[in-house]
């Protein structure tokens, strides 16, 4: 099934005749979309059939792209009409769906997801990235990671195919190892912000360290920083956990600090001074119970 639509392309190959379409149109068992399009029985479309509806209406060689596929990938909410690209001799102007055309897609860069035909994952980032400011458009890499769609590393290698087309360079500028870092949330990403303003290089993020997952490690610093979200570190259970961990951290001879959501979006200049505090008593060598003025290590 096509979530629920066709095209009269497809319905002529099914058999039936411009009357019998009609017929059935005045029926009710086929409702018209837009001019060759029509969903099955009811009206009602889910976005999955709105996607492909915009995909049949487009043509032959249509797929969903820009913005919807970054949808229909996962990697961005849905929103607005939908989006394709057909080739530059095809299409006609539609209401209600942006037109994209282009000379012709790459084998590669054409896919099916949830059985509508759709834009390369690879494709559809170099597409949004014109579209969307940096912080969105790392968040959309963050969550295509997440997915295990792709990793960073990946995508930007990937890229090395396509030089010279719009929205190459702004991607590979983010996904540069000395921009960009995989971070869980919003709150990491400002951390992160902070850390930059405290003078201090960018950590590793995102590993397993003592036999837990940190978010932020400075190898050549002994130091870990958790940041605890709204979301998380409500419950006596979690909290033991994070005491746990952090217990770890110290044990194997590392410092371990953690700041709340909060602290990173209310607090930022203590955290700024906390972080640059403890960086240097880390860099000069002082002993571990000596943390500095107005600076607590976790314990």
């Amino acid at each position: 099934m096509q979530h629920g639509v066709i095209s009269t392309g497809q319905l002529r190959e099914l058999g039936l005749s411009p009357q019998a379409i009609q017929h059935r149109v005045g029926r009710g068992r086929l409702h018209r979309v837009e001019r060759g399009v029509y969903v099955l029985g009811r009206p009602e479309l889910t976005q999955l059939g709105r996607w492909m509806a915009a995909v049949l209406g487009g043509g032959k060689g249509a797929v969903l792209s820009h913005l919807s596929a970054a949808a229909l990938w996962g990697v961005v909410p849905a929103s607005g009409p939908p989006e394709i690209t057909v080739p530059v001799a095809c299409g006609r102007r539609r209401e209600r769906v942006i037109v994209h055309r282009r000379p012709g897609l790459r084998e590669e860069e054409a896919f099916v997801r949830h059985r509508i035909p759709v834009t390369s994952l690879v494709r559809t980032m170099i597409d949004i990235s014109r579209r969307l400011e940096a912080p969105d458009l790392e968040r959309a890499v963050n969550e295509a990671d997440r997915l295990d769609l792709i990793d960073p590393e990946s995508l930007l290698d990937a890229l090395g195919g396509h030089r010279g087309q719009h929205g190459v360079r702004a991607l590979e500028a983010l996904l540069s190892r000395h921009v960009f870092r995989l971070t869980d949330s919003e709150l990491e990403r400002r951390f992160l912000r902070l850390v930059e303003r405290a003078g201090l290089p960018l950590p590793i993020t995102g590993i397993r360290l003592n036999g837990f997952k940190v978010d932020f490690y400075w190898p050549n610093l002994g130091l870990v920083v958790e940041t605890d979200g709204l979301r998380y570190h409500r419950t006596p259970a979690q909290q033991a956990r994070d005491r746990l961990r952090d217990q770890a951290h110290v044990a194997a001879g590392l410092t371990a600090l953690r700041f709340t959501h909060a602290q990173v979006r209310d607090e930022t200049r203590y955290v700024i001074a906390t972080m640059g505090a403890v960086a240097t008593r880390l860099e000069e060598g002082w002993p571990d119970d000596d943390a500095g003025p107005g600076v607590n290590q976790a314990s």
